[in-house]
């Protein structure tokens, strides 16, 4: 996994809890905690860090990575904005994952190894997103979807159809938004 995810992921946590828990869950799960944007880790280092978190936090391992995808988005806002101005809205952010964000992630970070989606619209007008990932991360990819609407002032009714934790090849996902809400200037 590269180094930026384990970046975004503590400055989730910063920002929410402060430095010090960062640093007493790299001390929990064992792990170095030297992560650096371009280089790779095992996949079994954010899997330590997640159950640390989740022991930390009486969470379990997919609340945890759903909470880290919810929080991550405003994170990666800022971070790279541009995956951001070319979206209309949350959908259509999601719409680009594959050859918008990933493609752009592949350029910055050789050798990545992104999960791949397969995205349709059904008959009802939801959109269908199929996970395909050796991870098994379905829950930090529910995450960023939660937290690419609540970017783009949405809501999103997120249904998980089937899921690789229940035996099936692949994770399949049914979403829609609400209409985004207003962006108010302060008082």
């Amino acid at each position: 996994m590269k180094g930026v995810v384990f970046n975004l992921l503590e400055e989730a946590v910063d920002r929410a809890f402060g430095p010090d828990t960062w640093d007493g869950l790299i001390d929990a799960s064992g792990v170095s905690g030297a992560y650096t944007s371009l280089g790779n880790y095992p996949d079994e280092e954010m899997e330590a860090l997640v159950a640390a978190a989740s022991e930390a936090l009486a969470l379990d391992r997919n609340q945890v990575l759903r909470w880290f995808g919810q929080n991550a988005i405003p994170v990666l806002a800022e971070l790279y904005p541009g995956f951001f101005t070319g979206a209309v809205d949350a959908r259509n952010f999601v719409e680009g994952i594959n050859h918008i964000i990933h493609a752009e992630v592949r350029k910055l970070y050789p050798g990545a190894a992104c999960p791949h989606f397969r995205l349709h619209a059904d008959s009802s007008g939801d959109l269908v997103m199929d996970y395909l990932s050796t991870r098994n991360m379905c829950a930090l990819a529910q995450g960023f979807v939660e937290g690419a609407g609540a970017w783009y002032r949405q809501s999103v009714d997120f249904r998980h159809v089937q899921c690789t934790q229940d035996g099936h090849s692949h994770c399949t996902f049914a979403m829609n938004w609400s209409a985004p809400e207003a962006r108010t200037a302060a008082a």
